[in-house]
């Protein structure tokens, strides 16, 4: 396992916050490390995420955090279970993170992402940074918030509870056909875009588009663009995700709205070589 420092630049790790909450409950997590950590030690990724919903938070959140510095605290708080049995996880990873949530899988895809790593049941009673809970609705503050203070000023994450096994949380995985690809919609972003999980290297070069059947519905036809621009103000289309895989998009609209599909819809995709084919059912 890669030795990190237990503390880096500033006197502490750095700790990342993504939620489901919003800005008002996030500022008064935001106040607990305050309270404990030098300014600048932690930073918002997202209290926007999907409300309630695990699997596509989880794959949100692990594009956001994967690319952060070895040795960072991930705390991410989308939690419908609060108050319930599930357990509050510190979860230290191969490449020395900390990631802090509810045992629910949320967590499971980013620990995965960085190497796998042993998974902690918080004991509120080893949390000598928490003021005394308020009611049981909001862990965030009250559990989650104080865990990783400590663990950013070098707080081994087994003095925190006992050792524990983590929820498994695996998410959907797309397959190759003969001419394409089967796969799933895994989040619709702020601009209504549909994200997919086929991976956009699958993808031949030169395609200039595909054939798409969303949930057994009617084929549509949709160019393959390299960018919004290319496909023209309120034209739909497919192109390459920042996530790394296909995207449906409407230019400047809504692709949600213009396919009447959201995340968990199921699709088929067919690669159309250059010249195959007009363009068709576009609208």
């Amino acid at each position: 396992m890669p030795t990190v420092p237990p503390r880096t630049k500033g006197g502490a790790r750095l700790v990342t916050l993504s939620s489901d909450v919003g800005a008002a409950y996030a500022a008064q997590m935001k106040a607990v490390l305050a309270r404990s950590l030098p300014p600048g030690r932690f930073l918002d990724l997202s209290h926007e995420l999907p409300v309630h919903e695990i699997r596509e938070a989880a794959f949100v959140v692990r594009a956001m955090a994967r690319g952060f510095p070895a040795g960072t605290v991930h705390v991410v708080v989308v939690d419908p279970g609060v108050g319930g049995p599930r357990a509050p996880l510190v979860v230290a990873t191969r490449d020395g993170s900390r990631l802090v949530g509810p045992d629910n899988g949320v967590l499971g895809p980013l620990a995965e992402a960085l190497g796998g790593g042993a998974a902690h049941r918080i004991d509120p009673g080893r949390l000598t940074a928490a003021r005394p809970r308020v009611g049981t609705t909001f862990d965030g503050r009250d559990l989650f918030a104080p865990a990783a203070a400590l663990l950013a000023v070098g707080t081994p994450p087994a003095r925190l509870g006992p050792r524990v096994a983590m929820r498994d949380l695996r998410l959907a995985e797309a397959h190759r056909t003969a001419t394409g690809a089967l796969g799933e919609i895994v989040h619709r972003d702020h601009f209504g875009n549909l994200i997919t999980n086929v991976p956009s290297s699958w993808v031949p070069r030169g395609t200039d588009g595909m054939r798409v059947r969303l949930a057994g519905r009617p084929v549509r036809s949709l160019p393959w663009a390299t960018s919004y621009e290319a496909l023209g103000r309120g034209c739909p289309g497919a192109l390459a995700s920042s996530f790394g895989t296909v995207e449906l998009a409407v230019a400047q609209g809504r692709a949600d709205e213009r396919l009447r599909a959201g995340v968990g819809v199921r699709l088929r995709l067919e690669w159309r070589a250059r010249h195959s084919e007009a363009v068709v059912n576009s609208s």
